[in-house]
């Protein structure tokens, strides 16, 4: 078991691939509860508090891979991916899990404006970039002395200002999570 902090190696993670406004992985928008529990081929959640969160281990994690957000009547609307334990998860080949924050900031903008969504790159209150036309915003998670990112991933209901942390979509819980 690694220590309290240390992050899996790329190869250490499962692999994901993202599609906006679709879903993370085995993971659809959408999803009920229960679902996303049988996608993932797990037991049930590590933590839940019914209708609004929960907490996934994954086979390869050594701690809270991926915490999930329900929105509606429990339809999963959110997924952040762990930085330190969670699967890597890349868009169009983009990595977003578990990079340096800076340098992939610089590489995310890269990618919207190549996308031509040049007016769609915004960033949090605390820095962290995002765009409504993808439904992502990089968060910066701390891993021991470092930061490394942890994405937050939606649907589009949720996606206009997900970079807002005090008036966006995305429950107040995930802009707690720093550890």
């Amino acid at each position: 078991m690694r220590p309290w902090g240390v992050a899996l190696e790329d190869a250490e993670r499962i692999q994901w691939g993202f599609a906006p406004f679709v879903g993370v992985g085995p993971l659809r928008f959408g999803m009920s509860h229960e679902e996303v529990v049988g996608a993932l081929a797990v037991d049930h959640a590590a933590v839940m508090v019914p209708g609004s969160w929960a907490d996934f281990h994954l086979p390869t994690s050594h701690g809270p891979a991926l915490r999930t957000y329900y929105a509606g009547v429990d339809r999963l609307h959110g997924i952040a991916v762990d930085a330190l334990h969670g699967p890597q998860v890349a868009m169009d080949g983009l990595r977003l899990v578990g990079q340096v924050p800076s340098k992939l900031a610089a590489l995310f903008v890269d990618y919207v404006v190549s996308k031509g969504l040049r007016d769609d790159v915004y960033f949090s209150q605390e820095g962290d970039p995002g765009a409504d036309e993808l439904g992502v915003v990089l968060r910066a998670q701390r891993a021991g002395d470092i930061l490394l990112t942890r994405p937050v991933l939606v649907a589009r209901e949720w996606a206009d200002r997900v970079y807002d942390t005090s008036e966006g979509p995305i429950p107040d819980e995930e802009w707690r999570v720093h550890a």
